[in-house]
C-alpha cells in the first residue's frame, strides 16, 4: 500500500495522517536515529501582480517583508523520507501540487506520498489561481502574470526540496504543545443566518503544536509550529506574511541559524480579533513566537521512528447539482462572476453529458513511530475536524493541520453544512466551478477513512 499507489491518484485534496499503533521504535529514547535537512528560499514576486485577499482589484505595491518557502526533510534509519514545505502564500493550486510531484520525482527520486505542501494563507500574498482570476474577469495580461509566477514558483520549490535533502544530517526530533489565544470563531448566528462576525462562544483550537529539530549536540536547527487561524490581521497592497511571517522572523531572530516553519491549522472559520493595522499582525506574531519559545523550554517529548508514508483516495460526494435550466438562467446574470461560472458549467455539461457528482479526496499517511499523529487536510478546513480528530485518534500527540497540498475553497464539517453560511458552501457556489455543495456525508467519509488508515498495519 505505502509505495505502490498509481501516480494518477495524487491530486486535489490531501490528508496527512501520522498513524498511531503498535510499532517498535527503531531509535533510542532521545528521539535519535533521524536525519534532517532544512532549506529556505525567497518567493516574493519579482514584479507587481494581483494579490490574493479576495483577489484584489489592483496589482501589489511593493513589500513589507519578503515571502519565503522553507523545506524540512526528515529521513528515518531505513531511508524513508518526508519533506514538509511551508509557503507564505494563500492558495496552492492543484496544478502546482501535481507538477511538483513530477519535478521532485525526477530531481530527487521523492515519491508523491513523501511531499507535503502547506500554505500560511496570508491574504497579503500573490494570487496563484489563474482559473479563478479568469472567473473574476481580470485582463489576460494579469492572468498570464499569475501563470508565470506559478511556474517560477515551481522551479524555486523544486530546488528548495532538492537542497533540503542534500542537507540531511543526523538529528533528534522532539514534540511539545503550547497555547495562543488570539484566534476566535468568526461564524455568528443572526436572525438572517450565520454571518462572518466574531463569535466568542464558537469552537476554537488554541493549541500551538511544535516539532523541534536539533543536532546530536542539542543545537536547534529547525522548529516547525502550527496554529489554527486565518492570516488576515490587516489589509495591505504590499506583500507580507501577516502574523505567521512575523512569528517566523521573530523565532529566527531568537535562535540564530535555525529555520522557523509555520504550518497552518484548521482555521477555515477562525480569525484574529481585533484586526486592522500592521501592529496587530506584529502583535499576534509575537504572541505566537512567545508560545513556541515556551514550548521549546517545556521538556519536549522525544519523537522516534520508524517513519511510514502513504497516499489513498476517497470521493467526497456533492449534493444535488444545478439543472441545465438553472444554469441557463444564471448565464444571463448581470453578475459577471456568476455568469462566467454558469457558462463554464454549461460547457462541462455539454462536453460530458453531466456535471461531476464527487470530488477526489486524497489521504496522505505518515507515521512517526508511536510518538506523533499528524493530520493535515487540504482546502480551508473548519476547526471541527481538528477538535474531533484530536479527541478520537489514539496516541501521545496529535497534530492536525489544514491548508495542505491543494487549497481551492472551504472544507465544511457536518455542523457547518447544517448551519449554512459562507464556509458551508456560500463561497463554493459563488466563487468556484464546483457545481454543488458537499453532501452531508463529507465529515463521516473523511473521519472514517482516517480511522481506517490509522488501524492498518505496516507491510512486513
Amino acid at each position: 500500500m505505502f509505495h505502490s499507489l498509481p501516480s494518477g491518484l495524487y491530486r486535489f485534496v490531501v490528508v496527512i495522517v501520522v498513524l498511531s499503533g503498535s510499532v517498535c521504535a527503531e531509535a533510542g529514547d532521545a528521539g535519535t536515529g533521524w536525519k534532517a535537512g532544512v532549506a529556505s528560499v525567497v518567493i516574493t514576486p519579482e514584479r507587481p501582480m494581483l494579490m490574493c485577499g479576495g483577489i484584489s482589484k489592483k496589482p501589489s505595491e511593493g513589500k513589507i517583508h519578503d515571502l519565503h518557502a522553507k523545506a524540512l526533510a526528515i529521513e528515518d534509519s531505513k531511508g524513508t523520507r518526508l519533506v514538509i514545505v511551508t509557503l507564505d502564500v494563500a492558495m496552492i493550486p492543484m496544478s502546482l501540487r501535481k507538477e511538483m510531484e513530477e519535478e521532485v520525482a525526477r530531481r530527487c527520486r521523492l515519491a508523491p506520498e513523501s511531499l507535503l505542501l502547506n500554505a500560511s494563507h496570508t491574504h497579503s500574498g500573490p494570487e496563484t489561481r489563474a482559473k479563478r482570476a479568469v472567473l473574476y474577469g481580470f485582463p489576460p495580461e494579469e492572468i498570464q502574470r499569475i501563470r508565470d509566477y506559478v511556474q517560477w514558483l515551481k522551479g524555486r520549490l523544486s530546488g528548495l526540496v532538492e537542497r533540503s535533502i542534500a542537507n540531511l544530517a543526523p538529528a533528534t526530533l522532539a514534540y511539545s504543545c503550547a497555547k495562543a489565544d488570539f484566534a476566535c470563531n468568526r461564524r455568528l448566528k443572526t436572525p438572517s443566518g450565520y454571518t462572518m462576525r466574531r463569535n466568542p462562544d464558537g469552537p476554537v483550537d488554541h493549541d500551538v503544536p511544535i516539532l523541534a529539530v536539533r543536532s546530536p549536540e542539542g543545537k536547534l536547527r529547525a522548529v516547525l509550529f502550527g496554529y489554527a487561524c486565518h492570516a488576515v490581521a490587516f489589509k495591505t497592497h504590499k506583500f507580507c506574511g501577516d502574523f505567521p511571517g512575523f512569528a517566523q522572523a521573530y523565532l529566527e531572530e531568537a535562535y540564530p541559524g535555525a529555520a522557523a516553519l509555520f504550518m497552518t491549522g484548521c482555521g477555515g472559520d477562525q480569525r484574529p480579533y481585533p484586526t486592522g493595522a500592521m501592529s496587530s499582525a506584529q502583535q499576534y506574531g509575537r504572541a505566537l513566537a512567545d508560545a513556541v519559545q515556551t514550548g521549546l523550554k517545556s521538556k519536549p517529548r522525544p519523537v522516534r521512528g520508524p517513519l511510514r508514508v502513504a497516499l489513498e483516495q476517497v470521493p467526497l460526494k456533492l449534493d444535488t447539482p444545478p439543472t441545465r435550466e438553472q444554469l441557463q438562467r444564471q448565464a444571463k446574470s448581470s453578475n459577471g462572476i456568476q455568469r462566467r461560472r454558469a457558462e463554464t458549467l454549461l460547457k462541462e455539461l455539454d462536453e460530458n453529458g453531466k456535471l461531476r457528482t464527487s470530488y477526489p479526496y486524497h489521504i496522505h499517511v505518515a507515521r512517526f513511530g508511536d510518538d506523533l499523529i499528524m493530520v493535515a487536510l487540504a482546502w480551508e478546513v473548519v476547526v471541527d475536524y481538528s477538535l474531533r480528530l484530536k479527541a478520537e485518534l489514539a496516541g501521545p500527540a496529535v497534530w492536525v493541520a489544514g491548508y495542505s497540498n491543494e487549497i481551492y475553497n472551504y472544507l465544511p464539517s457536518l455542523r457547518v453544512l447544517k448551519e449554512g453560511g459562507y464556509e458551508a458552501g456560500g463561497s463554493l457556489l459563488s466563487y468556484s466551478t464546483v457545481p454543488a455543495r458537499f453532501a452531508p456525508s463529507i465529515e463521516k467519509t473523511i473521519v472514517d477513512k482516517v480511522h481506517e488508515l490509522a488501524r492498518k498495519k505496516q507491510p512486513r
